[in-house]
C-alpha cells in the first residue's frame, strides 16, 4: 500500500523553485489551475504546489491536497513579517497556534472568531512543530554554510533565533508602523504575519489534517517591509526552506 504523500505549500515561486530539485523524477498533476508535483525526498512521498498568496488561494490548495491527493500532512513554507519585539529579520518562526487576524464578524460573534465554529486560535500539530523546530534550529546553526556571510551581513542577519507560538494571517500586507503597533495592540502574543497560514489551519481543522507552518522574517512588518523584499526572498528565505525542509524529511521517519 502506497503511502500518502507529505504536502509542501509555499506562496512564492522562489521558494517552490528552491525546492524543486529535491524533488528528483516527477509526476505533474493540474488542478484547480495549479500544477502539483509529485514525488519523494529522502525515501517521503511528497507533492510540492504553489499556492499563490491570500487566504482563498491557500484554502482551495489545502482542500485540493487534502481531497484529491490524500495528503497526510501540510506543511505551508513562507515569509512574514516579525511583530513582537525580538522576532527580527532572518529570524525563523514555527506557528503553534495562528488566528485570522482580519475576522470580524462583530457583534454577533467575538472578535476574531470564526463564526459557527467557536474558535479563534487553531492548533498546528505538536509533532509537526517539534520536528520542524528542530529542523530549522539545525539550520540556522549553519546559516552562513546555507545562505553565506556576505547574504546574511547584506541583510544585517546576526544570530538568528528561532521562535514559536502565535502567527496570525490576514489578506492584507502589513507595510506600515500603523499597521503594525495596531496588530501588535489587539494581538500582543503574536509573533509574525502573514498571508495565508490560519486559512490553511482552518481548512485542515475542518477536514481533521495535521498541519505546521514555518515562516523566516523578512521583514518588521513596518514602513521598510517593501526594501529589497524580492531579493531576501531569493537570497535567504529560499535557502533557508530549502534547508529546513530537507532537513526534516531526512530526519523524520515515516509517520
Amino acid at each position: 500500500m502506497t503511502l500518502a504523500p507529505i504536502a509542501i505549500v509555499s506562496a512564492m515561486h522562489e521558494e517552490l523553485r528552491a525546492l524543486l530539485p529535491a524533488l528528483g523524477p516527477a509526476r505533474v498533476a493540474r488542478l484547480g489551475g495549479r500544477e502539483f508535483h509529485c514525488g519523494s525526498v529522502h525515501g517521503q512521498a511528497v507533492v510540492l504546489v504553489l499556492s499563490g498568496i491570500g487566504k482563498v488561494a491557500a484554502a482551495t490548495t489545502a482542500a485540493l491536497l487534502i481531497h484529491e491527493f490524500k495528503a497526510r500532512a501540510l506543511v505551508f513554507t513562507g515569509v512574514a513579517g516579525g511583530l513582537r519585539r525580538g522576532v527580527k529579520v532572518g529570524d525563523v518562526v514555527v506557528a503553534q497556534q495562528l488566528l485570522q487576524h482580519d475576522m470580524d464578524a462583530s457583534p454577533l460573534f467575538p472578535r476574531f472568531e470564526v463564526p459557527l465554529s467557536g474558535r479563534s486560535h487553531f492548533e498546528a500539530d505538536a509533532r509537526l512543530v517539534d520536528a520542524l523546530a528542530g529542523a530549522a534550529q539545525r539550520c540556522l546553526d549553519r546559516a552562513d554554510a546555507i545562505i553565506g556571510s556576505d547574504r546574511r551581513l547584506a541583510f544585517g542577519i546576526d544570530s538568528a533565533q528561532l521562535h514559536q507560538g502565535l502567527i496570525v494571517s490576514g489578506d492584507q500586507f502589513v507595510s506600515s508602523a500603523a499597521q503594525s503597533t495596531a496588530l501588535r495592540t489587539l494581538l500582543p502574543d503574536a509573533l509574525a504575519v502573514e498571508m495565508e497560514g490560519a486559512a490553511v489551519a482552518q481548512v485542515c481543522a475542518d477536514f481533521g489534517a495535521r498541519f505546521a507552518v514555518i515562516r523566516t522574517i523578512s521583514d518588521r512588518a513596518d514602513d521598510s517591509a517593501h526594501v529589497d523584499f524580492k531579493r531576501f526572498i531569493e537570497d535567504v528565505a529560499s535557502a533557508y526552506t530549502h534547508a529546513i525542509i530537507e532537513d526534516w524529511l531526512l530526519h523524520t521517519p515515516s509517520f
